[in-house]
């Protein structure tokens, strides 16, 4: 139902921001021609038929010929996810890795003078805004320092139909900005979140009858304590992932990262309606797919979950 409403939003793009037609042709053209090129891409059949060719060409990957580019959308978006795939799956570690352990510190040493810094540290990363931060990691790490590059993807290696920065050193050290700033404004979040959870665990039963037993402080706060705070984590960590390719618009075009946010932000300007309808379409159906596999996830991470689908299966 999701995907068929983002669907039908996608195709709106197509009959009601401009005229394709326009798009495609010069101020040269005839009417005779634009009238003969809107009959050949079924321009004027009714809109439910439209629609309807639209989703069975979306389902198999076909959004038409780019506007501006003159080439197939979907040859355009293959070749720049593999550079937003990479981005926000290593953003997304960050984020999570960090967030998490910072989380746990600052959760057990709540009135630590570290602890406040990171407070302080977490809450200037979600007042800052994403293109601030990024801008001022490159004035520091690449005009000051000049130690990491400020724009590109730097060299990459070729697998088949995947390309990669990983396996260079130049790529790798261009991935480090964009990535460590697209991390920062979730890790914030995490923190808090894995903060609050911890201090609110700490305070049960379950725990303090841990303590008496004689149980190592360690293995209450990892073993026990984290274990049952990581439902939330697992929530949010998933839809940043989806966030994260959503709106790595922002941090690909400071840093010039040719991935698909970067293509759509030039699709807007030049009011390429076949680019962004599939980019819709694309990010829509990763955040159904993140729903999916999140829910797949409690069931393995909650034994509530598991105790209750035993007993209504029994």
């Amino acid at each position: 139902m999701v995907m068929l409403v983002v669907a039908f939003v996608s195709f709106s793009l197509f009959n009601f921001v401009g005229d394709p037609i326009n798009n495609m042709v010069g101020e040269e053209t005839s009417d005779e021609d634009r009238a003969e090129l809107r009959e050949t891409l079924g321009l004027t059949d009714p809109i439910y038929i439209q629609f309807s060719r639209f989703v069975i060409n979306a389902s198999k990957g076909n959004f038409g010929i780019s506007y501006q580019l003159k080439r197939p959308v979907s040859e355009l978006i293959s070749e720049r996810l593999p550079a937003t795939i990479e981005l926000v799956l290593l953003s997304a570690l960050i984020a999570l890795v960090s967030g998490t352990l910072l989380g746990v510190y600052t959760g057990i040493n709540r009135k630590g003078f570290l602890s406040d810094i990171i407070l302080a540290i977490s809450l200037l990363g979600v007042s800052l805004p994403t293109f601030v931060i990024g801008i001022l990691f490159i004035y520091l790490f690449a005009v000051i320092l000049g130690i990491l590059p400020s724009f590109g993807r730097g060299e990459v290696v070729s697998l088949g139909y995947w390309t990669t920065g990983f396996l260079t050193l130049s790529g790798l050290k261009a991935i480090i900005l964009p990535s460590v700033t697209l991390s920062l404004f979730q890790m914030t979040y995490i923190i808090r979140l894995v903060r609050a959870e911890m201090m609110e665990i700490l305070q049960t039963d379950y725990i303090k009858f841990a303590r008496a037993r004689g149980i190592s402080e360690k293995s209450i706060h990892y073993k026990h304590a984290l274990k049952n705070g990581l439902i939330p984590v697992i929530t949010i960590a998933g839809i940043n992932i989806g966030t994260l390719i959503a709106f790595s618009i922002i941090t690909e075009t400071v840093f010039q990262w040719p991935g698909m946010g970067f293509l759509f932000i030039q699709a807007v300007q030049f009011v390429d309606i076949p680019i962004m309808s599939a980019y819709l379409v694309f990010i829509a159906f990763v955040f159904v797919m993140i729903n999916f596999i999140v829910d797949i996830l409690y069931y393995f991470i909650d034994p509530r979950i598991r105790v209750k689908a035993e007993a209504v299966s029994g």
